[in-house]
């Protein structure tokens, strides 16, 4: 089959385009506003035309439709910015990016794709927006503006632990078929065997968290440190030990799999004077090793936020919780990352990008095998 040309809006890195060309989609265009996310993009995929800068810019937007239009162009993907409808963003229901799907719309209408696949958070199924003196919840617009010309499909919420990704992450796709092509797109009828933690990542070896107060209080604390280091970069130079502080390091050390340093007795999180942390039941917790990953966001890098712990392997515990410890008291390492992500663990990423961005654009972005399958349903069909 020949492959059909894509534009990506809102692209970031390209994470969801990973996969892609497996199913027959070439993407040719792409628009991007942040620059260095941009640049991320271009060096994955130097083979595309990336057209950074604010699609709310009609010189910006026209430009992305010339390009299109003359790259014949017949598949668009716009995965606009969730921070402001996330719930672990603002969720302003006015924020500015809840606005920027206006401007995606804009752009199919006038490039009339035949195929196009629109995705966000679930709560984008109950967010609203103001156009002009109107305001619509957001599926309603994309029905009013699209489906006088395109079949939508009528489920939109999937999981992607459904479809082979060793992570829990909801997401809402609206996937739209042009009517004269006679094709309606749904996802794949049947869900799959959900990947465990433990599936994923059995073949990846522990790593000691490398302590803030430098490398000889690290080995002092955990004389296996170098030993691990140099077996986790033998395997990928991408799995490296994070950077903790001793306090967080300790009392995740102390908190088995599954569960949250608010539940210790002793390695509680604390201030300085040892008063109380006061904080949510999934911060400080480490993930489940019997459960898909719970979605990765983009502060994955930081031990207090949203279950970023690894699951660790017990190493000792005779019920008393001063000699209880667990391996891996530490988020996960980026290596690690990309296998929940379902990104390729030989990724390209370019050697400028430090950790910290790494982290952030995986935490934003849609598992590209989720997306993978998706579009497979439509080439299936096309075929």
């Amino acid at each position: 089959m020949k492959k059909i040309k894509g534009l990506s809006l809102f692209t970031g890195v390209g994470i969801a385009e990973a996969f892609l060309k497996n199913v027959g989609i070439n993407i040719v265009v792409a628009n991007e506003i942040d620059k260095k996310r941009a640049d991320f993009f271009q060096f994955v995929y130097k083979d595309a035309k990336m057209i950074p800068g604010d699609i709310t810019k009609k010189k910006i937007r026209d430009k992305v439709v010339k390009e299109a239009i003359k790259n014949d162009v017949n598949f668009i993907m716009a995965t606009p910015p969730c921070q402001g409808m996330s719930i672990a963003g603002k969720m302003d229901e006015f924020d500015e990016r809840n606005q920027l799907v206006f401007y995606a719309l804009e752009i199919i209408k006038k490039i009339k794709p035949k195929f196009v696949l629109i995705e966000n958070v679930p709560r984008q199924l109950k967010t609203q927006i103001k156009i002009g003196n109107k305001i619509y919840l957001i599926p309603d617009y994309i029905k009013k503006e699209l489906s006088g010309l395109y079949f939508l499909n009528n489920e939109s919420l999937v999981y992607a632990m459904d479809f082979g990704v060793p992570q829990m992450r909801q997401r809402n796709i609206t996937l739209l078929t042009r009517k004269d092509t006679k094709i309606k797109w749904l996802f794949p009828s049947k869900k799959e065997k959900h990947i465990t933690l433990r599936e994923a990542l059995k073949d990846v070896p522990s790593l000691y968290p490398l302590l803030r107060e430098g490398v000889k209080e690290t080995v002092n604390k955990f004389p296996e440190f170098i030993e691990y280091k140099k077996r986790g970069q033998a395997l990928s130079k991408w799995h490296f030990p994070p950077t903790h502080s001793w306090r967080m390091v300790e009392w995740m050390l102390h908190t088995p799999s599954g569960e949250t340093a608010f539940k210790n007795k002793i390695y509680f999180p604390q201030k300085n004077d040892g008063s109380r942390i006061k904080g949510h039941d999934n911060n400080y917790r480490r993930h489940n090793w019997n459960k898909p990953s719970r979605t990765i966001t983009q502060n994955n890098g930081v031990i207090s936020s949203l279950t970023c712990v690894h699951p660790g392997y017990l190493i000792s515990d005779d019920k008393d919780e001063k000699n209880r410890r667990y391996s891996d008291p530490r988020v996960f390492s980026i290596y690690e990352l990309l296998i929940i992500s379902s990104l390729p663990t030989n990724w390209n990423i370019p050697d400028w990008a430090e950790e910290s961005f790494i982290r952030k654009v995986i935490g934003e972005g849609i598992p590209p095998l989720l997306i993978k399958k998706i579009v497979n349903e439509l080439t299936k069909q096309i075929k």
